[in-house]
């Protein structure tokens, strides 16, 4: 994806950086600083980016989430996930009403090219680094939408791919990643285990972990879902922010692309709060947000529907935590039940079908709305992360079944008989 306004030979990216001591690290495929254990992220070149991207030099190219290249980590043009991102900002008012608050918008990831998840944003920027690092073997840990996300990219890159899940996933998740060739790997075990394994295996064969040795690549990719928001809300941030969390990234990455826009001009200082969402049977961020702490206490046997937010010892929890109380957000979670209607108001009222973690979402946000932490008057954006598709297990024999009929009129005028709503103003006889 080749843009006159992009140089190839211009860097942006400038080191990685620890988030504990601030020591600076080469562009390799590291993650851990070797002094203090902290996690590595990217760091950039804020000024020289400046100089080079304003709104209307991002407005005139193509709309996918590379429009922001210069605040993502790949030294030269993407090659993997071209098509990726902008992904539509849908102002939803039914759904607004059904709340009780006067400005609503769903930032909508299930249509996320190529699976129908926010993880093909970050999965594009890792294996397009991968590939500037040489990696030809790419893997991942997963819960099921990275390994999909990882098992379609890499077979469109020709890259060979391995990716680890827990072995009670759900089924389709599992096809969505056979069906592209890739090796699939069930682990008898919770997710936590299965990162420390691929952990073990990064270690001692080399091959490009997304979310281990390339994590600091990976992770980035995640903010151009919170540069979207911006760009489609006219420019502005939206006053509250409402994110699923699984590691706490997702939060932490929105929380980031909002404060580089304001540092490199492209938006006014403004105030802004994220608020993180969970599901209670694997809630360790919100709980110990809830109780005014920092520390982060593991979950040792995730109880959920909502497996892909299933994860017990988050590695940004203490991360997400910092980044809701720096912008005055909050965070809650809610039960499987909660989950159910979360997914089935956000279908009825809004036309989308999201998996378990949109209903955590849509779920977290209607209590911090009625508890008051999220004022009714006060712009909202829902990030809804995958679609529905995925989890469809989640809500059978929650939607009620179909009613059948013979083929005849006059069953059909029986069976709607009592359907005034439908009857009213639209039959004839």
């Amino acid at each position: 994806m080749k843009n006159p306004n992009m140089s190839e030979q211009q860097t942006f990216f400038s080191n990685l950086k620890c988030r504990e001591c601030g020591r600076l690290y080469p562009k390799e495929a590291i993650h851990i600083c070797e002094f203090d254990f902290g996690p590595l992220e990217a760091a950039y070149d804020y000024d020289l980016i400046a100089k080079h991207i304003n709104r209307e030099v991002i407005a005139s190219r193509p709309q996918t989430m590379w429009r922001y290249r210069e605040l993502l980590p790949i030294d030269g043009q993407p090659t993997v996930g071209a098509q990726v991102g902008f992904t539509p900002l849908v102002r939803a008012d039914r759904l607004a009403k059904e709340l009780g608050v006067e400005e609503l918008y769903i930032k909508n990831d299930t249509v996320n090219y190529p699976t129908l998840s926010f993880k093909d944003r970050v999965v594009s920027v890792a294996l397009s680094r991968a590939c500037e690092l040489g990696f030809k073997i790419v893997a991942c840990a997963s819960t099921g939408n990275l390994a999909n996300s990882v098992a379609a990219n890499a077979a469109a890159a020709g890259l060979t791919s391995y990716v680890l899940i827990p072995a009670n996933l759900e089924k389709s998740k599992i096809v969505g990643s056979l069906v592209y060739g890739t090796q699939v790997i069930g682990i008898q075990g919770a997710y936590d285990q299965v990162n420390r394994l691929c952990s073990e295996i990064a270690g001692k064969y080399g091959w490009g972990f997304v979310n281990v040795n390339l994590r600091p690549y990976y992770a980035e990719g995640s903010k151009s879902m919170g540069f979207e928001i911006a760009e489609q809300l006219g420019w502005k941030l939206p006053r509250h922010t409402v994110i699923p969390m699984a590691s706490g990234s997702l939060l932490t990455k929105i929380h980031k692309a909002y404060k580089e826009f304001i540092k490199v001009g492209i938006l006014d200082e403004q105030p802004f709060s994220v608020h993180g969402a969970q599901a209670s049977g694997c809630s360790p961020i919100s709980e110990a947000k809830k109780k005014n702490s920092d520390i982060v206490k593991p979950v040792s046997k995730p109880d959920t529907i909502v497996k892909s937010l299933a994860i017990g010892t988050p590695a940004d929890g203490y991360y997400a935590i910092r980044s809701m109380n720096e912008t005055g957000g909050s965070a809650d979670d809610c039960s499987d039940e909660e989950v159910i209607r979360g997914i089935r108001d956000l279908a009825e009222y809004a036309g989308i079908f999201a998996e378990t973690a949109g209903g955590v979402t849509v779920a977290c946000a209607r209590k911090l709305i009625e508890s008051g932490k999220i004022p009714r008057n006060e712009s909202i954006v829902l990030c809804i992360t995958g679609h529905g598709l995925k989890t469809q297990e989640a809500i059978h024999g929650h939607c009620g079944e179909p009613r059948v009929i013979n083929p005849s009129l006059r069953e059909f005028e029986a069976l709607i008989a009592n359907d005034a709503a439908v009857l009213e103003g639209s039959f004839k006889s």
